[in-house]
Protein backbone atom coordinates (compact mmCIF):
# COMPACT_ATOMS: atom_id res chain seq x y z
CA UNK A 1 0.00 0.00 0.00
CA UNK A 2 1.35 3.45 -0.99
CA UNK A 3 -1.47 6.20 -0.02
CA UNK A 4 -3.65 7.51 2.76
CA UNK A 5 -6.75 6.85 0.75
CA UNK A 6 -5.49 2.99 0.44
CA UNK A 7 -4.39 2.91 3.88
CA UNK A 8 -8.12 4.23 4.64
CA UNK A 9 -9.99 1.65 2.38
CA UNK A 10 -8.22 -1.24 4.73
CA UNK A 11 -8.92 0.24 7.72
CA UNK A 12 -4.96 1.47 8.87
CA UNK A 13 -4.08 3.87 10.87
CA UNK A 14 -1.17 6.28 9.36
CA UNK A 15 0.79 8.67 11.65
CA UNK A 16 -0.30 11.34 9.33
CA UNK A 17 -3.68 10.23 9.96
CA UNK A 18 -2.91 10.31 13.90
CA UNK A 19 -1.96 13.87 13.77
CA UNK A 20 -4.83 15.61 11.05
CA UNK A 21 -7.70 13.66 13.91
CA UNK A 22 -5.42 15.47 16.87
CA UNK A 23 -5.59 18.86 15.05
CA UNK A 24 -9.07 18.44 13.27
CA UNK A 25 -10.39 17.40 17.09
CA UNK A 26 -11.86 14.15 15.10
CA UNK A 27 -12.26 10.51 16.13
CA UNK A 28 -9.73 8.20 14.01
CA UNK A 29 -12.50 5.97 12.54
CA UNK A 30 -14.63 8.99 11.21
CA UNK A 31 -11.34 10.23 9.75
CA UNK A 32 -10.63 6.64 8.11
CA UNK A 33 -14.49 6.98 6.79
CA UNK A 34 -13.36 10.22 4.81
CA UNK A 35 -10.09 9.62 3.29
CA UNK A 36 -11.68 6.29 1.91
CA UNK A 37 -14.59 7.66 0.24
CA UNK A 38 -12.17 10.73 -1.04
CA UNK A 39 -14.12 13.06 0.96
CA UNK A 40 -11.11 14.24 2.22
CA UNK A 41 -7.05 14.26 1.39
CA UNK A 42 -3.93 14.43 3.26
CA UNK A 43 -1.54 15.50 0.75
CA UNK A 44 1.96 14.21 1.96
CA UNK A 45 4.11 13.04 -0.42
CA UNK A 46 5.82 9.77 0.60
CA UNK A 47 9.49 11.86 -0.43
CA UNK A 48 8.48 15.16 1.87
CA UNK A 49 9.18 15.99 5.83
CA UNK A 50 6.43 17.74 6.34
CA UNK A 51 3.56 18.38 8.94
CA UNK A 52 0.83 16.98 7.25
CA UNK A 53 -3.13 18.43 7.22
CA UNK A 54 -6.65 17.55 6.16
CA UNK A 55 -8.61 19.30 3.73
CA UNK A 56 -12.17 18.50 3.14
CA UNK A 57 -15.36 17.28 4.85
CA UNK A 58 -16.03 18.08 8.55
CA UNK A 59 -12.37 19.87 8.68
CA UNK A 60 -11.41 23.48 9.31
CA UNK A 61 -10.93 25.66 6.01
CA UNK A 62 -7.39 25.47 4.67
CA UNK A 63 -5.97 28.15 2.90
CA UNK A 64 -3.32 27.98 0.18
CA UNK A 65 -0.77 30.86 -0.73
CA UNK A 66 1.14 30.96 -4.40
CA UNK A 67 4.39 32.70 -5.13
CA UNK A 68 7.52 31.56 -7.45
CA UNK A 69 9.92 33.45 -9.57
CA UNK A 70 8.70 34.78 -13.26
CA UNK A 71 10.57 35.91 -16.75
CA UNK A 72 10.61 39.05 -15.25
CA UNK A 73 11.62 38.56 -11.42
CA UNK A 74 13.86 35.54 -11.12
CA UNK A 75 15.03 36.28 -6.82
CA UNK A 76 14.62 32.94 -4.76
CA UNK A 77 16.03 34.58 -1.84
CA UNK A 78 12.82 36.94 -2.29
CA UNK A 79 10.49 33.73 -2.67
CA UNK A 80 11.86 31.96 0.59
CA UNK A 81 11.29 35.32 2.30
CA UNK A 82 7.40 34.98 1.10
CA UNK A 83 7.67 31.30 2.59
CA UNK A 84 8.75 32.22 6.22
CA UNK A 85 5.99 35.31 5.36
CA UNK A 86 3.11 33.41 4.92
CA UNK A 87 3.87 30.51 7.44
CA UNK A 88 4.19 33.19 10.11
CA UNK A 89 0.51 34.14 9.42
CA UNK A 90 -0.93 31.23 9.18
CA UNK A 91 -0.91 29.13 5.68
CA UNK A 92 -1.60 26.01 5.81
CA UNK A 93 -0.22 24.88 1.96
CA UNK A 94 2.40 26.44 -0.24
CA UNK A 95 2.43 26.65 -4.21
CA UNK A 96 5.17 27.11 -6.38
CA UNK A 97 4.37 28.98 -9.45
CA UNK A 98 7.23 29.72 -11.09
CA UNK A 99 7.93 30.10 -14.30
CA UNK A 100 11.30 32.49 -14.46
CA UNK A 101 15.16 31.01 -14.11
CA UNK A 102 16.09 26.91 -13.65
CA UNK A 103 12.75 26.25 -12.43
CA UNK A 104 14.33 22.96 -11.15
CA UNK A 105 16.39 23.80 -9.39
CA UNK A 106 13.85 26.84 -7.68
CA UNK A 107 11.40 23.77 -6.79
CA UNK A 108 14.58 21.60 -4.95
CA UNK A 109 15.05 24.90 -3.21
CA UNK A 110 11.26 25.31 -1.86
CA UNK A 111 10.85 21.92 -1.07
CA UNK A 112 13.76 22.14 0.76
CA UNK A 113 12.32 25.09 2.92
CA UNK A 114 8.66 24.37 3.16
CA UNK A 115 7.45 22.34 6.36
CA UNK A 116 3.54 22.32 4.71
CA UNK A 117 2.53 20.31 2.14
CA UNK A 118 3.66 21.52 -1.47
CA UNK A 119 1.88 22.16 -4.81
CA UNK A 120 3.17 22.77 -8.29
CA UNK A 121 1.22 22.97 -11.52
CA UNK A 122 4.01 20.61 -13.77
CA UNK A 123 2.87 21.91 -17.42
CA UNK A 124 4.60 25.17 -16.52
CA UNK A 125 8.01 23.77 -16.33
CA UNK A 126 6.99 21.63 -19.72
CA UNK A 127 5.44 24.68 -21.58
CA UNK A 128 8.69 26.82 -20.76
CA UNK A 129 11.21 24.18 -21.67
CA UNK A 130 9.43 24.26 -25.13
CA UNK A 131 9.27 27.88 -25.69
CA UNK A 132 13.33 27.60 -24.70
CA UNK A 133 13.90 25.28 -27.24
CA UNK A 134 12.82 28.30 -29.54
CA UNK A 135 9.74 25.81 -29.70
CA UNK A 136 6.02 25.62 -30.06
CA UNK A 137 3.77 24.91 -27.19
CA UNK A 138 2.14 22.60 -29.26
CA UNK A 139 5.07 20.61 -29.68
CA UNK A 140 4.56 19.05 -26.03
CA UNK A 141 4.28 15.54 -26.17
CA UNK A 142 2.89 13.31 -23.22
CA UNK A 143 6.41 12.18 -22.63
CA UNK A 144 7.05 15.64 -21.99
CA UNK A 145 4.72 15.59 -19.46
CA UNK A 146 4.95 12.48 -17.92
CA UNK A 147 8.55 12.78 -17.47
CA UNK A 148 7.79 16.31 -15.60
CA UNK A 149 5.44 15.09 -12.94
CA UNK A 150 7.61 11.91 -12.25
CA UNK A 151 10.60 14.33 -11.94
CA UNK A 152 8.30 16.52 -9.49
CA UNK A 153 6.98 13.28 -7.96
CA UNK A 154 10.24 12.28 -6.71
CA UNK A 155 11.66 15.42 -5.23
CA UNK A 156 8.36 15.43 -3.33
CA UNK A 157 6.09 17.78 -4.37
CA UNK A 158 2.59 16.54 -2.45
CA UNK A 159 -0.25 17.81 -4.87
CA UNK A 160 -0.13 18.66 -8.49
CA UNK A 161 -2.96 20.99 -10.56
CA UNK A 162 -3.46 18.46 -13.48
CA UNK A 163 -5.81 20.45 -16.19
CA UNK A 164 -7.41 17.06 -17.55
CA UNK A 165 -10.59 18.64 -17.76
CA UNK A 166 -10.21 20.77 -20.86
CA UNK A 167 -11.76 18.44 -24.00
CA UNK A 168 -12.47 19.05 -27.24
CA UNK A 169 -16.25 19.08 -26.25
CA UNK A 170 -15.78 21.60 -23.06
CA UNK A 171 -13.58 23.82 -25.74
CA UNK A 172 -16.24 23.92 -28.05
CA UNK A 173 -19.02 25.44 -25.62
CA UNK A 174 -16.35 27.88 -24.80
CA UNK A 175 -15.94 28.72 -28.07
CA UNK A 176 -19.81 29.00 -29.17
CA UNK A 177 -20.11 31.41 -25.79
CA UNK A 178 -17.38 34.01 -26.43
CA UNK A 179 -16.01 35.36 -23.12
CA UNK A 180 -15.28 38.24 -22.06
CA UNK A 181 -11.98 37.07 -21.03
CA UNK A 182 -11.79 33.81 -22.75
CA UNK A 183 -9.44 31.76 -20.62
CA UNK A 184 -7.77 33.17 -17.91
CA UNK A 185 -5.94 29.81 -16.60
CA UNK A 186 -2.62 30.00 -17.86
CA UNK A 187 -2.71 25.53 -17.14
CA UNK A 188 -6.28 26.27 -19.57
CA UNK A 189 -4.40 28.24 -22.44
CA UNK A 190 -1.76 25.41 -22.73
CA UNK A 191 -3.89 22.98 -23.16
CA UNK A 192 -6.26 24.80 -25.77
CA UNK A 193 -3.61 25.75 -27.49
CA UNK A 194 -2.16 22.13 -27.70
CA UNK A 195 -5.69 20.94 -28.84
CA UNK A 196 -6.73 23.86 -30.96
CA UNK A 197 -3.44 23.86 -32.89
CA UNK A 198 -3.07 19.56 -32.76
CA UNK A 199 -6.89 19.01 -33.42
CA UNK A 200 -6.49 16.35 -30.99
CA UNK A 201 -7.61 15.43 -27.32
CA UNK A 202 -6.35 16.49 -24.14
CA UNK A 203 -3.18 14.05 -23.50
CA UNK A 204 -3.79 15.03 -19.81
CA UNK A 205 -6.80 13.54 -20.71
CA UNK A 206 -6.08 10.55 -22.74
CA UNK A 207 -3.46 9.57 -20.66
CA UNK A 208 -5.20 9.99 -17.12
CA UNK A 209 -4.40 6.56 -16.26
CA UNK A 210 -0.35 7.11 -16.32
CA UNK A 211 -0.59 10.53 -14.53
CA UNK A 212 -2.01 8.30 -12.20
CA UNK A 213 0.34 5.90 -11.97
CA UNK A 214 2.87 8.34 -11.27
CA UNK A 215 0.95 9.85 -8.37
CA UNK A 216 -0.34 6.54 -6.54
CA UNK A 217 3.65 5.61 -6.73
CA UNK A 218 4.31 8.97 -4.75
CA UNK A 219 1.17 9.66 -3.21
CA UNK A 220 1.32 12.76 -5.10
CA UNK A 221 -2.66 14.08 -4.73
CA UNK A 222 -4.43 15.14 -7.66
CA UNK A 223 -5.73 18.95 -7.88
CA UNK A 224 -7.67 18.64 -10.84
CA UNK A 225 -7.59 21.98 -12.60
CA UNK A 226 -10.44 24.69 -13.49
CA UNK A 227 -8.32 25.48 -16.31
CA UNK A 228 -11.64 26.83 -17.89
CA UNK A 229 -12.45 28.75 -14.81
CA UNK A 230 -14.21 32.33 -15.50
CA UNK A 231 -11.93 35.29 -15.40
CA UNK A 232 -14.61 37.92 -15.13
CA UNK A 233 -17.88 37.71 -13.12
CA UNK A 234 -19.45 38.18 -16.37
CA UNK A 235 -18.02 34.50 -17.42
CA UNK A 236 -19.38 32.84 -14.57
CA UNK A 237 -21.60 29.73 -14.85
CA UNK A 238 -20.79 29.33 -18.28
CA UNK A 239 -21.22 26.11 -20.74
CA UNK A 240 -17.66 26.12 -20.65
CA UNK A 241 -16.90 26.12 -17.60
CA UNK A 242 -19.72 23.54 -16.46
CA UNK A 243 -18.90 21.27 -18.90
CA UNK A 244 -15.09 20.74 -17.25
CA UNK A 245 -16.70 20.25 -14.22
CA UNK A 246 -18.84 17.45 -15.65
CA UNK A 247 -15.52 15.67 -16.76
CA UNK A 248 -13.66 16.36 -13.63
CA UNK A 249 -16.42 14.55 -11.56
CA UNK A 250 -15.31 11.51 -13.95
CA UNK A 251 -12.01 11.96 -13.19
CA UNK A 252 -12.31 12.42 -9.43
CA UNK A 253 -13.97 8.87 -9.74
CA UNK A 254 -11.30 7.02 -11.80
CA UNK A 255 -8.70 8.77 -9.14
CA UNK A 256 -10.55 7.38 -5.93
CA UNK A 257 -10.63 3.93 -8.01
CA UNK A 258 -6.89 3.92 -8.26
CA UNK A 259 -6.27 5.04 -4.69
CA UNK A 260 -4.96 8.35 -5.53
CA UNK A 261 -6.15 11.15 -3.95
CA UNK A 262 -7.68 14.15 -5.40
CA UNK A 263 -9.12 17.37 -5.41
CA UNK A 264 -10.98 19.71 -7.63
CA UNK A 265 -10.52 23.09 -8.03
CA UNK A 266 -13.06 25.76 -8.73
CA UNK A 267 -13.31 29.16 -9.73
CA UNK A 268 -12.93 31.88 -10.20
CA UNK A 269 -14.51 35.41 -10.84
CA UNK A 270 -17.99 35.03 -9.83
CA UNK A 271 -21.24 37.35 -8.60
CA UNK A 272 -22.17 36.45 -5.12
CA UNK A 273 -25.35 35.10 -5.75
CA UNK A 274 -23.72 32.26 -7.41
CA UNK A 275 -21.02 31.37 -5.29
CA UNK A 276 -22.94 28.79 -3.22
CA UNK A 277 -25.11 27.15 -6.12
CA UNK A 278 -21.56 26.74 -7.73
CA UNK A 279 -19.65 25.18 -4.37
CA UNK A 280 -23.32 22.28 -4.24
CA UNK A 281 -23.24 21.73 -7.96
CA UNK A 282 -19.62 21.16 -7.79
CA UNK A 283 -19.91 18.90 -4.60
CA UNK A 284 -22.97 16.94 -6.18
CA UNK A 285 -20.94 16.45 -9.45
CA UNK A 286 -17.67 14.85 -7.84
CA UNK A 287 -19.58 13.22 -5.04
CA UNK A 288 -18.35 15.39 -2.26
CA UNK A 289 -14.17 16.06 -3.49
CA UNK A 290 -12.47 18.52 -1.52
CA UNK A 291 -13.28 21.42 -3.35
CA UNK A 292 -10.40 24.37 -3.54
CA UNK A 293 -11.09 27.82 -4.86
CA UNK A 294 -9.34 31.06 -6.08
CA UNK A 295 -11.35 33.32 -4.21
CA UNK A 296 -13.87 33.36 -5.91
CA UNK A 297 -13.70 37.11 -6.73
CA UNK A 298 -16.85 38.74 -6.26
CA UNK A 299 -16.19 42.03 -8.42
CA UNK A 300 -13.52 43.16 -11.48
CA UNK A 301 -13.72 46.83 -10.24
CA UNK A 302 -10.66 47.00 -8.08
CA UNK A 303 -7.50 46.40 -8.86
CA UNK A 304 -4.88 47.02 -5.70
CA UNK A 305 -7.57 45.83 -3.63
CA UNK A 306 -8.32 42.12 -4.47
CA UNK A 307 -7.56 40.05 -1.72
CA UNK A 308 -10.52 41.90 -0.05
CA UNK A 309 -12.70 41.02 -3.08
CA UNK A 310 -11.32 37.50 -2.58
CA UNK A 311 -11.70 37.75 0.81
CA UNK A 312 -15.41 38.38 0.63
CA UNK A 313 -16.08 35.31 -2.20
CA UNK A 314 -13.87 32.90 -0.02
CA UNK A 315 -16.16 33.47 3.09
CA UNK A 316 -19.17 32.90 1.09
CA UNK A 317 -17.53 29.96 -0.61
CA UNK A 318 -16.24 28.59 2.89
CA UNK A 319 -19.53 28.67 4.53
CA UNK A 320 -21.36 26.99 1.31
CA UNK A 321 -19.01 23.63 1.54
CA UNK A 322 -15.86 24.81 -0.16
CA UNK A 323 -12.74 23.22 1.58
CA UNK A 324 -9.90 25.00 0.79
CA UNK A 325 -8.99 28.71 0.04
CA UNK A 326 -6.29 30.02 -2.47
CA UNK A 327 -5.08 33.31 -1.68
CA UNK A 328 -5.54 36.30 -3.52
CA UNK A 329 -3.01 39.27 -3.00
CA UNK A 330 -3.26 43.05 -3.62
CA UNK A 331 -0.88 42.42 -6.58
CA UNK A 332 -3.86 40.15 -8.61
CA UNK A 333 -3.84 41.48 -12.15
CA UNK A 334 -1.32 43.71 -11.91
CA UNK A 335 2.32 42.96 -10.91
CA UNK A 336 4.48 39.97 -9.16
CA UNK A 337 3.46 40.11 -5.76
CA UNK A 338 5.92 41.51 -2.87
CA UNK A 339 6.48 39.99 0.85
CA UNK A 340 3.71 43.18 1.58
CA UNK A 341 1.32 41.34 -0.86
CA UNK A 342 1.99 38.18 0.59
CA UNK A 343 1.13 39.23 4.34
CA UNK A 344 -2.12 40.89 3.40
CA UNK A 345 -2.78 37.99 0.66
CA UNK A 346 -2.79 35.46 3.71
CA UNK A 347 -4.08 37.95 6.49
CA UNK A 348 -7.42 38.26 4.29
CA UNK A 349 -7.95 34.65 3.03
CA UNK A 350 -7.50 33.63 6.91
CA UNK A 351 -10.17 35.92 7.89
CA UNK A 352 -12.31 34.37 5.08
CA UNK A 353 -11.51 30.75 6.87
CA UNK A 354 -12.11 31.48 10.57
CA UNK A 355 -15.35 33.57 9.18
CA UNK A 356 -16.12 29.76 7.52
CA UNK A 357 -15.12 27.69 10.06
CA UNK A 358 -17.40 29.98 12.78
CA UNK A 359 -20.70 29.06 10.46
CA UNK A 360 -18.99 25.93 10.17
CA UNK A 361 -19.13 25.40 14.38
CA UNK A 362 -15.80 25.00 15.04
CA UNK A 363 -16.06 25.70 18.73
CA UNK A 364 -12.30 26.42 19.02
CA UNK A 365 -12.80 29.31 16.36
CA UNK A 366 -16.02 29.93 17.84
CA UNK A 367 -14.35 30.27 21.31
CA UNK A 368 -11.26 32.94 20.21
CA UNK A 369 -13.60 35.39 18.70
CA UNK A 370 -15.88 35.16 21.80
CA UNK A 371 -12.08 35.83 24.09
CA UNK A 372 -11.08 38.86 21.60
CA UNK A 373 -14.52 40.61 22.71
CA UNK A 374 -13.87 39.79 26.45
CA UNK A 375 -10.99 41.50 26.59
CA UNK A 376 -11.90 44.05 24.67
CA UNK A 377 -15.16 44.94 27.01
CA UNK A 378 -12.46 44.92 29.82
CA UNK A 379 -9.78 46.58 27.64
CA UNK A 380 -7.03 44.20 28.40
CA UNK A 381 -5.16 44.90 25.56
CA UNK A 382 -2.39 42.46 25.73
CA UNK A 383 -4.26 39.48 26.19
CA UNK A 384 -6.44 41.04 23.37
CA UNK A 385 -2.98 40.95 21.38
CA UNK A 386 -2.61 37.61 22.12
CA UNK A 387 -5.63 36.16 19.87
CA UNK A 388 -5.70 38.75 17.28
CA UNK A 389 -4.64 37.42 13.51
CA UNK A 390 -1.71 40.07 13.16
CA UNK A 391 -0.82 41.26 16.68
CA UNK A 392 1.98 43.82 16.00
CA UNK A 393 -0.18 45.81 13.61
CA UNK A 394 -3.05 45.86 16.53
CA UNK A 395 -0.40 46.94 19.03
CA UNK A 396 1.20 49.35 16.67
CA UNK A 397 -1.92 51.58 16.05
CA UNK A 398 -3.35 50.69 19.03
CA UNK A 399 -0.15 52.96 20.91
CA UNK A 400 0.24 54.97 17.52
CA UNK A 401 -1.34 58.52 19.09
CA UNK A 402 0.30 59.11 22.80
CA UNK A 403 -1.84 59.24 25.79
CA UNK A 404 -2.50 58.36 28.93
CA UNK A 405 -5.41 56.08 29.55
CA UNK A 406 -6.45 52.88 29.45
CA UNK A 407 -9.07 53.21 27.06
CA UNK A 408 -8.27 53.70 23.30
CA UNK A 409 -7.52 57.32 21.14
CA UNK A 410 -11.15 57.09 19.08
CA UNK A 411 -13.57 57.94 22.09
CA UNK A 412 -11.00 58.47 24.85
CA UNK A 413 -12.77 58.95 28.45
CA UNK A 414 -16.08 58.72 26.26
CA UNK A 415 -15.29 55.04 26.10
CA UNK A 416 -18.35 52.81 25.88
CA UNK A 417 -17.05 50.08 27.38
CA UNK A 418 -15.95 52.36 30.53
CA UNK A 419 -19.23 53.90 30.72
CA UNK A 420 -21.46 50.66 30.23
CA UNK A 421 -19.50 49.67 33.44
CA UNK A 422 -20.49 52.62 35.38
CA UNK A 423 -24.35 51.54 34.85
CA UNK A 424 -25.68 50.30 37.67
CA UNK A 425 -27.12 46.92 37.14
CA UNK A 426 -31.40 46.41 37.45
Amino acid sequence: MRTQIEYAKNGMITKEMEIVAKKENMNLDKLLNLLSKGEAVIPKNINHKIEPCGIGKDMKVKINTNLGTSEVCNNIDLELKKIKIALKYGTDTIMDLSTGGDLHQILETIINNCPVPLGTVPIYSVAINKIRENKDISDITIEDILKEIEFQAKLGVDFMTIHAGITKKSLEFLLKDKRICGVVSRGGTIIKNWILKNNSENPLYEHFDKILDICYEYDVTISLGDGLRPGSIADATDRGQLAELLVLGELVERARERNVQVIVEGPGHMPLNEIEANVKIMKKVTKNAPFYVLGPLVTDIAPGYDHIVAAIGGAIAGAAGADFLCYVTPAEHLTLPNEEDVKLGVISCKIAAHAANIIKGFEDEIEKDRLVSKYRYELNWEKLFELVIDPELARKRRYEIPFNGEYCSMCGSMCAYLIDKKIPTL
